[in-house]
């Protein structure tokens, strides 16, 4: 076999968090964790605090709303 050279396959497409094992199960948990805290904190803004951001209390509510492992 001297002389052979081997190429790997290409991969296809984006790396997912299943293609990660464990560091991916972490990120995804830190993920949820991070959105549910940001949308627990936009819920307790008043309207002049959203209106400096830009949000109006309907998409704010809209947001806060959501659930965590929904981006």
């Amino acid at each position: 076999m001297s002389g052979t050279i081997v190429h790997a396959a290409p991969r296809t497409g984006g790396t997912t968090h299943r293609d990660l094992g464990l560091a991916g199960v972490l990120r995804t948990l830190r993920t949820w964790q991070r959105r549910r805290n940001d949308r627990a904190h936009l819920a307790e803004l008043d309207e002049r605090l959203l209106a400096d951001i830009g949000i109006t209390p309907y998409q704010a509510a809209a947001e806060s709303g959501k659930p965590f492992w929904r981006a």
